[in-house]
């Protein structure tokens, strides 16, 4: 024999017991600013800082590529792997033979970007040493010319 105070019933708004209709949103925030987080940290991660004048080509872009190794040589003789400065090609080759396991090389890939400007023994020194250290996937980055 009680008495239900309110207008509404027992189950009415002010009960602990109501529904609620309104779509709670901190969820859905708290996953985007974790997805905020997690790119505003992987991005400058993923970039190559080095200036290079790359020449023209002609050749289609390679999609199939995964985690590749970047390399990097600049016209005043700067040879970097990503934006680590080395002051040598002999550096380079022994730096990631260092760090690339031997079963690995083979199927290692990396791509080679070189200024315009640097004269093409330069370029074919570092590779014959990269070839000597057992990577023989290198590809070279020039710019994309537009037609």
């Amino acid at each position: 024999m009680g008495m239900a105070l309110g207008g509404e019933g027992a189950h009415g708004k002010n009960s602990a017991f109501s529904e609620s209709s309104d779509i709670n949103v901190t969820p859905f925030v708290d996953v985007m600013l974790v997805l905020l987080i997690i790119f505003m940290v992987a991005v400058p991660i993923a970039t190559v800082n080095v200036k290079v004048n790359f020449p023209d080509s002609n050749a289609p872009p390679d999609t199939k590529a995964s985690a590749p190794v970047w390399i990097s040589m600049t016209k005043t003789g700067g040879v970097y792997i990503g934006d680590r400065r080395f002051s040598s090609v002999e550096e380079v080759g022994a730096e990631l033979e260092k760090e690339t396991p031997v079963s690995q090389r083979e199927t290692t890939r990396l791509f080679l970007r070189g200024d315009a400007e640097l004269p093409y023994k330069s370029v074919l020194e570092l590779m014959n040493r990269l070839r000597n250290g057992g990577f023989y996937k290198i590809s070279l980055v020039g710019h994309e010319a537009v037609k």
